[in-house]
C-alpha cells in the first residue's frame, strides 16, 4: 500500500567517535544504512531519500548505486531511492533536512529519521505513518523518540528558515507548534529512543540484536 509519505534518513554527520560513518558500521552481513533501509521497506512508505554530508563519498565508494541515486532513482528492495548531498554539513542536521526538503515535490508528508535510531517494528512504524496531524511524535515510557512525521504546511514553513539561525532546529521548531496539531503516538518498541552514537552504545546494539534472533 503507497502513500504520499516520504521518508528521509538523515546520514550526513561527523560520526566522530566512530571509527567509521555510523551508515557503514557493519551490521550482521551488510552496512547499518542498508539495514536502515530494509527495515523500512517493510512498512507503507515507497519513497525514500537519503541526506549525506560529510563522508558523503565515503558512503559512494562503499556503495557504489548511492551515488548515481543523486541523479537517477534506484531500486532497492521494494523502495525508490534518492539521495541528497549536503554541501554544509557544518550548519548541522537541519540543513541536511532542508537540502533534502529541497528537492521533494510538495504536497508531501516526510517521516524523518537520523541514521543512529533505528527503525522500529513494522507494526508501530505502520501505524505511525498512518496518523495525521502537522507533527506525529512517537513516545516511549512517555519519551519521545523518532521517526517524527512532518506534513507538508510545516515542510514548507521549516524550508523558509536560514540554517545558519540558533532557532533552525526541528526540536525547537516543533516546540513552537500549537499542542492541538501535535500527536503523540505511545509505542512499546524502546528503539525509538536508542541513539548509536559511541562505539560501546554501538556494541552493547549489536549484542542485544544477535541475541534476540
Amino acid at each position: 500500500m503507497e502513500n504520499n509519505t516520504v521518508f528521509i534518513l538523515l546520514a550526513g554527520g561527523k560520526s566522530q567517535r566512530m571509527s567509521v560513518a555510523k551508515g557503514l558500521l557493519k551490521f550482521k552481513q551488510t552496512f547499518w544504512i542498508l539495514e536502515q533501509l530494509d527495515r523500512m521497506s517493510k512498512s507503507n512508505i515507497s519513497t525514500v531519500c537519503i541526506g549525506l554530508g560529510y563522508q558523503f563519498e565515503h558512503y559512494f565508494k562503499a556503495i557504489p548505486w548511492l551515488y548515481k541515486a543523486q541523479t537517477t532513482p534506484v531500486k532497492f528492495q521494494n523502495l525508490t531511492v534518492h539521495v541528497m548531498v549536503n554541501n554544509t554539513p557544518s550548519n548541522g542536521a537541519f540543513s541536511t533536512l532542508q537540502t533534502v526538503l529541497k528537492k521533494i515535490k510538495i504536497p508531501h508528508n516526510i517521516l524523518v529519521n537520523p541514521i543512529d535510531v533505528p527503525i522500529l517494528n513494522t507494526s508501530e512504524l505502520n501505524n505511525l505513518i498512518a496518523t495525521d496531524n502537522w507533527i506525529i511524535i512517537p513516545s516511549y515510557n512517555n519519551k519521545n523518540g523518532h521517526p517524527i512525521k512532518l506534513n507538508s504546511a510545516f515542510c514548507k514553513h521549516l524550508l523558509t528558515l536560514d540554517a545558519s539561525d540558533k532557532e533552525a532546529r526541528l526540536d525547537l521548531q516543533i516546540k513552537k507548534v500549537n499542542p492541538s496539531k501535535k500527536t503523540i503516538v505511545q509505542v512499546n518498541d524502546c528503539l525509538v529512543l536508542k541513539n548509536l552514537n559511541t562505539p560501546e552504545v554501538w556494541k552493547d546494539f549489536i549484542k542485544t540484536e544477535i541475541n534476540s534472533h
